[in-house]
């Protein structure tokens, strides 16, 4: 895999102008895919504009200034992604990473207490050591629990600082879900219903506007209102 990429070949999803440079700082694999993340250096100087330059930005992150979901970045390539919560409290900054609905990656202004905690989808979940329940989360985090009483598509409302789960949003009728992948992506809409497919083919959502699209594109992200702050709409 190239360390190098060129702005032009970068994702689409990108929020980035394409003929001011060659080449963009390409991210580390990590928990995030390519489409769905962006490296910490250009998040800090692109997107945040908390500095003007690549060498101001990892000197930033050097110092340790820089924490994505309660943890001090220490590599510049590091890759910040859909849901990571950003925070750099020396300059009293905080973001989420969240998509438009043009399906661009963007940040959205969050206060300090929003920062402390994130959304996590429940992608899998397997019995461990001792009759527990690991559950592994979108993001690449996992947690233990002691009773089964969490479905996969579920999103957990986690803290940053002791993974304990603070409330848990059910895919359900009534949800509010944000569509992250296929046509629709960035919509926030309600789920109407869940149809269950008897086949190799995957179950799919009935939105309150009688759309659909099938339940992999779909991140529940609160009850009868989101429960995060969303990025305004575009024009």
């Amino acid at each position: 895999m190239s360390d190098h990429m060129k702005r032009l070949a970068a994702p689409r999803s990108w929020p980035l102008k394409r003929k001011v440079s060659i080449f963009i700082t390409k991210q580390s694999p990590g928990a995030h895919s390519l489409e769905d993340s962006m490296a910490a250096t250009i998040v800090l100087r692109d997107m945040i504009e908390a500095c003007d330059t690549a060498r101001e930005a990892k000197r930033i992150i050097g110092n340790r200034e820089m924490f994505v979901n309660g943890k001090a970045v220490k590599n510049p390539k590091a890759p910040v992604g859909f849901m990571d919560t950003i925070a750099i409290p020396k300059m009293n900054l905080y973001y989420r990473m969240l998509i438009t609905d043009k399906g661009k990656l963007t940040i959205v202004p969050i206060s300090e207490k929003e920062a402390q905690w994130g959304l996590y989808k429940i992608e899998d979940k397997t019995v461990v050591k001792d009759g527990k329940f690991q559950l592994n989360l979108y993001g690449g985090k996992n947690i233990l629990i002691e009773k089964n009483e969490y479905k996969c598509g579920d999103t957990l409302k986690v803290c940053h600082e002791n993974n304990k789960i603070l409330d848990c949003f059910a895919f359900a009728a009534g949800s509010t879900a944000l569509i992250k992948e296929g046509a629709q992506s960035g919509k926030v809409k309600t789920v109407k219903e869940v149809k269950v497919i008897r086949s190799s083919a995957p179950n799919v959502v009935v939105f309150t506007d009688d759309t659909e699209t099938i339940v992999d594109n779909c991140y529940i992200i609160g009850g009868a209102q989101p429960a995060i702050t969303m990025p305004e709409a575009s024009e």
